[in-house]
């Protein structure tokens, strides 16, 4: 399982939180700065979540997820300072286009938000085995089939480059270049594709057989193999979340 995850086993504070609590954390934190009128609610929502990553000892495996959408953010911080409808103030000029202040201010802020649920979510990804966290989800009434698409999305990234890896060793082997310069990478990454698919698909074949096997369209009541014991301050750590959403919405409503 842990093979084809982001999950990272290790012994801390954040693993130990329960899945279903790193669920309300991300509700929380994705809600309260859209409710609170505070403009760096989302900051204090996102150090809290590199705290929690810190303390988890999994922040360098956060660093790649940002590089992969930094291009996202820098395309939405190019597009608000360029082209914004409401822009007015001029930071300088590249040839003919301007820059804008309004602009730039409303990208940034658009960026802040999307750090935020990247890292919020990450706190979820990495310090949770995915079978641990749909295991709680069935027990608490959700579908298994539904728990199954959930497993499957969160394994679906990690399970494809790991057969990426798998299947470049072996064009490797039969002389294929697979790196150097960027013309060559694309070459060679197109061939890869077919079997990539193909083997994505066989892999859900077979866990699909697998899982008829065992019963698992069957109607009868499910038993669970693990019995899971959180330490105690999880239930402090669900107060602290329901009162600050709680606080948060009648504040919203007050003011």
């Amino acid at each position: 399982m842990n093979s084809i995850s982001l999950y990272e086993e290790k012994d801390t504070f954040t693993h130990k939180i329960s899945p279903m609590n790193k669920l309300l954390y991300i509700v929380t934190a994705i809600l309260v700065p859209c409710v609170v009128p505070v403009e760096y609610a989302v900051v204090v929502s996102i150090i809290y979540s590199f705290i929690l990553l810190i303390i988890g000892k999994v922040l360098k495996k956060v660093v790649p997820i940002f590089g992969i959408s930094a291009l996202v953010m820098i395309t939405i911080i190019l597009i608000q300072s360029f082209f914004k409808q409401d822009n007015k103030t001029v930071l300088f000029y590249v040839g003919s286009l301007g820059f804008y202040k309004e602009g730039l201010i409303y990208a940034v802020k658009l960026c802040l938000r999307i750090i935020n649920i990247i890292s919020c979510f990450s706190v979820l990804i990495l310090t949770t085995k995915p079978s641990d966290l749909v295991e709680e989800l069935v027990k608490r009434g959700m579908s298994p089939r539904i728990g199954y698409v959930l497993t499957s999305v969160l394994q679906i990234i990690p399970q494809m480059s790991s057969s990426m890896g798998t299947i470049m060793d072996a064009q490797r082997s039969r002389g294929m270049e697979t790196e150097g310069k960027l013309s060559v990478r694309i070459k060679a990454f197109f061939p890869l594709i077919s079997p990539v698919v193909m083997d994505s698909l066989i892999s859900t074949r077979e866990r699909t057989m697998a899982l008829e096997i065992r019963g698992f369209t069957s109607n009868k009541k499910k038993t669970f193999l693990n019995e899971i014991e959180y330490p105690k301050y999880n239930k402090i750590f669900t107060y602290t979340l329901l009162i600050l959403m709680i606080v948060s919405i009648v504040w919203r409503i007050i003011l």
